[in-house]
């Protein structure tokens, strides 16, 4: 590995962090598009290391916050459950259907979930409120969270992402988190969820462990930065930041495969 090589692997894993700690879901989304078209990956191995470095950098996130009051454990560890076994199931199917048409509709729905949380922005609340599945879990939080659990592990090791752009809205739209307790459990959640899909594409890929240590080093100086970030500043620019950061990765992945499906039906 040449040293220019190694320096974009630092870099690259600071963005993720950075994006990561800030966001809650934005560095799962761009770690992909930097291990294939900055380090010259290809999809499978980017796949697994995409989930290790957003991991390995939710853990340090979820660490940061620790006594912020912002992370709620149960939510988190029952959305896990479900999320974790999902994620198998989707690293299992990965490589059975084509890569391009995956992340052509992994872009449509990175679309919409971004579009939700920009319209709902200016709603977005600072406290919990009594009947939110942060503050109180009745059953009827328990079957929400245990379904959208295993949507989002599906995505998680379908895509090799860490799913924040699916959590994150979730928890704020049908579960009732405010905007930073989301990005804060999601955290947790992505952890957790993470490691089931890594299970799965462990199972079929090597993984390239000096990388991966370069990525981890960039990606933790990279989470503290956006820890730094998240807490300045308000619910609605962070909101509106993810939908803005979301919807850009989207149109590139559609356009970039769009143009590969049309190109290879020639």
């Amino acid at each position: 590995m040449s040293i220019d090589h190694a320096g974009l692997a630092v870099v690259s894993g600071g963005l993720i962090g950075l994006a990561l700690g800030a966001t809650g879901g934005g560095g799962s989304l761009l770690a992909i598009p930097l291990l294939v078209y900055v380090l010259g990956m290809k999809v499978q191995p980017a796949t697994v290391l995409s989930l290790m470095v957003v991991a390995a950098s939710a853990v340090i996130g979820v660490y940061q916050r620790r006594a912020s009051g912002e992370v709620r454990v149960k939510p988190a560890l029952v959305f896990s459950v479900t999320g974790a076994a999902g994620a198998w199931v989707g690293a299992f199917g990965h490589r059975f259907v084509r890569e391009e048409t995956v992340l052509l509709l992994f872009g449509l729905l990175m679309i919409v979930a971004a579009w939700q949380m920009w319209q709902r922005s200016g709603h977005v609340e600072g406290r919990v409120s009594g009947e939110s599945c942060a503050e109180r879990f009745p059953r009827s939080c328990w079957i929400k969270v245990s379904l959208i659990g295993a949507v989002v592990g599906l995505l998680t090791g379908f895509f090799g992402v860490g799913g924040g752009f699916v959590i994150v809205p979730a928890l704020v739209l049908v579960l009732g988190f405010p905007m930073r307790m989301a990005v804060s459990t999601s955290l947790l959640i992505i952890a957790l969820v993470a490691v089931g899909g890594l299970v799965g594409h462990l199972q079929t890929g090597q993984v390239d462990w000096p990388l991966s240590g370069l990525l981890l080093l960039g990606s933790a100086f990279g989470m503290t930065g956006g820890s730094r970030v998240a807490h300045q500043l308000s619910p609605s620019v962070l909101t509106k930041s993810f939908a803005a950061v979301a919807i850009g990765v989207a149109i590139v992945m559609i356009m970039h495969n769009g143009m590969k499906l049309v190109g290879g039906n020639l």
